[in-house]
């Protein structure tokens, strides 16, 4: 113990033991402290959390071959924006891809010049109506693989272009490689789509419900900004034990990848709203406040309901008009007279 804060005990000790007067009388002993006006309120009951910043679900999308193709260029690189229609990959036909478009094409050819055979034959009655039908049919197959083949790209070199405006993140396509039909290219985040998937304990994920303001705080950084959550799961992942809840997030202030913290607000909690330092615990550990009644101490036992900062919710049998002893309070027991630091404070006298 400090010089200081001994002297400071030691006075304690002195203002609460009795004074003998010149006549031989004892003045009961008192305290100095200051009051605080005793007042109902309520405060957010908040769930803390930790996560990511990433694309929410609905805001992902995987670019695949859309047919067998060789990389031939690629024009973004992992984490950079891109806009609207910008150039992502260049895709140049396979092997296997150039020998099916020109078989397409053949079929084409060949389809072409039956149907005009045909309608020769007919006109000189060696051929039937169906066989007629039969060619007619067998073009419009021909010509429907043919513009397929070209609207993949299999005429040629294909550049496949951002359908939105979005984050790369995720590269698996490299200058040179063959690549299969429906082989993943990259995937996209939309800019506007970024939530911070949180993992909360499943006795508290039961508290949270779509819709739950929340304060999002990023990891290392003072500044925050509201959300709201968009999504909470209704399984605990494996290996983790957690239940995910994804927070919607304002567009610009945040990157994929950073960490935050979300203070999600589930609901209110309300009773009688006093500083912390109001709160004192006994020998056998339950919590009570002190309240002056009558300049006269007056112990309460009181349940902390929730707390914030430094300030709790409690309830118990209070009176409500009795003002609450802030500092001083540990030097009191039931009954001691107070003496007031501010005898003109607000609520000093009940």
């Amino acid at each position: 113990m400090s010089r200081r804060s001994f002297a400071c005990f030691a006075l304690g000790l002195l203002a609460a033991l009795p004074v003998a007067h010149a006549g031989g009388t004892k003045v009961k002993p008192s305290v100095l402290v200051t009051l605080a006006q005793l007042k109902e309120g309520a405060l957010p009951h908040q769930v803390i959390a930790y996560g990511t910043v990433g694309p929410s679900s609905a805001s992902r999308k995987t670019i695949m071959a859309p047919v067998s193709a060789v990389v031939d260029t690629v024009y973004v690189r992992l984490g950079e924006a891109v806009s609207r229609g910008a150039p992502l990959v260049r895709l140049a036909p396979s092997p296997q891809t150039a020998a099916a478009y020109a078989q397409a094409r053949s079929a084409m050819a060949v389809a072409r010049h039956l149907l005009a055979s045909t309608r020769k034959l007919v006109a000189e009655h060696l051929a039937t109506a169906q066989q007629l039908a039969d060619a007619k049919k067998s073009l419009a197959d021909a010509r429907a693989q043919l513009r397929a083949f070209q609207s993949l790209g299999a005429s040629g070199s294909n550049v496949v272009r951002a359908p939105f405006a979005a984050i790369v993140t995720l590269l698996a396509a490299s200058p040179g490689a063959i690549v299969t039909q429906g082989s993943p290219l990259l995937d996209l985040a939309a800019r506007r789509g970024l939530v911070l998937t949180v993992g909360v304990v499943p006795v508290q994920a039961g508290e949270i419900n779509a819709g739950d303001k929340a304060r999002v705080t990023l990891i290392g950084a003072g500044r925050s900004v509201g959300g709201r959550v968009v999504l909470r799961g209704d399984m605990a992942v494996s290996g983790s034990g957690l239940v995910p809840v994804e927070i919607a997030l304002p567009p610009g202030k945040f990157m994929p990848g950073e960490m935050g913290e979300a203070a999600i607000t589930t609901r209110k909690v309300r009773g009688y709203v006093v500083p912390h330092a109001a709160i004192l615990v006994n020998s056998s550990g339950a919590t009570y406040v002190v309240q002056a009644v009558g300049q006269v101490a007056h112990e309460v036992r009181v349940r902390i309901l929730d707390s914030q900062g430094d300030r709790n919710v409690i309830a118990g049998p209070l009176i409500a008009r009795a003002p609450l002893v802030l500092t001083g309070n540990h030097q009191l027991s039931n009954g001691m007279r107070i003496r007031l630091a501010d005898p003109g404070a607000h609520g000093a006298r009940r």
